[in-house]
């Protein structure tokens, strides 16, 4: 496994993250901790969750799968580097009870408190703002999460979801309170079919120090070689591969593709991993694996050396929308 820094900080992180949102809805958890002892032996350390993970009436269902893992012992938490989030309506039946989610300081403190009783540790070491609080101003935000640190409960915190210019305002009003180091991370949408975060999310994070956590890095499974795996009568597309697929148009692009790394002799989901790890200022790509065998495809990724004639080639299929701010401004 290769390693890095998790932005501007001193941790050392996996160049892949192993995403746990399929533990508990797709994947038992038996199963789901053979894939966490499997990741962890592949020296993968960089474990990302949510509370609101296992949906529905089982919010919560995946920390605590993960804190049953933790409590087999043989060094598993002090090997994790543990992210999880906070913002989410932990409500099983959708309503929240005031102050029950978001970011204000007093569900902050709620939600951390319930999220370390059911990972079964005493410290997260990255908290991540799952959303956007357009109702909490930054200064109690980090306020709430100067406490945590003091406390020993958090030791970093990062964003999901954020603009570009949240994650300036966020570490500016961090900077100006002192003693606060403000986000460390921003885990964004991101991958050859969806490369808008380039527009103004990573120039954010990059000129902040920010390590980028992409997720969906095969879109929704559109990158995983999804025309190949109809052909030969796999697992069908289904939500956002689905719809993309039903435009002509998108389809001749996924086609083409598909094709190219056929010619090159490459999986087209490692591909897409690949490419996300040559991207500047990204971290590693978060990988979902539903199966062990899943795990071992997104692992070979990382080994991968994609050439430049392959890196021209895929920029050719999929364009991105050039350097900020020329491709928007003229």
């Amino acid at each position: 496994m290769k390693y890095t820094q998790l932005g501007r900080t001193g941790l050392k992180v996996s160049r892949l993250v192993l995403g746990t949102m399929n533990f508990g809805p797709q994947t038992d958890e038996a199963d789901s901790h053979a894939i966490m002892d499997a990741a962890l032996d592949a020296g993968l350390n960089f474990f990302d969750t949510a509370n609101v993970y296992g949906w529905g009436e089982n919010k919560g269902r995946t920390e605590s799968i993960i804190g049953n893992w933790f409590a087999k012992g043989g060094e598993r938490r002090d090997k994790v580097v543990l992210a999880t989030k906070v913002y989410g309506n932990m409500g099983a039946d959708g309503e929240a009870w005031p102050n029950h989610d978001k970011l204000s300081a007093v569900n902050i403190r709620r939600a951390v408190d319930a999220s370390l009783k059911r990972l079964q540790t005493d410290y997260i070491d990255l908290y991540q703002f799952h959303h956007v609080d357009r109702n909490t101003p930054f200064e109690e935000i980090w306020q709430a999460i100067d406490v945590l640190v003091q406390q020993g409960k958090v030791l970093y915190a990062g964003s999901s979801n954020f603009p570009g210019y949240k994650i300036a305002q966020a570490n500016e009003i961090a900077a100006r309170r002192g003693g606060t180091i403000g986000l460390v991370s921003e885990q964004c949408l991101y991958n050859l079919a969806e490369r808008r975060a380039e527009m103004e999310v990573v120039p954010a994070a990059q000129e902040y120090g920010l390590g980028v956590i992409p997720w969906s890095p095969l879109h929704g499974g559109l990158l995983g070689g999804v025309i190949k795996k109809e052909v030969q009568g796999g697992r069908r597309a289904s939500g956002r591969a689905a719809d993309t697929l039903a435009d002509p148009s998108s389809r001749a692009q996924i086609q083409a593709y598909e094709d190219l790394l056929d010619k090159h002799g490459i999986e087209p989901g490692e591909a897409a991993l690949a490419w996300l790890l040559t991207r500047p200022g990204v971290t590693g790509p978060i990988v979902g694996p539903r199966t062990a065998e899943q795990l071992a495809s997104a692992l070979r990724a990382v080994e991968l050396e994609l050439s430049e004639e392959l890196l021209t080639s895929l920029d050719e299929i999929f364009p991105g929308p050039g350097p900020s701010p020329e491709a928007f401004a003229w």
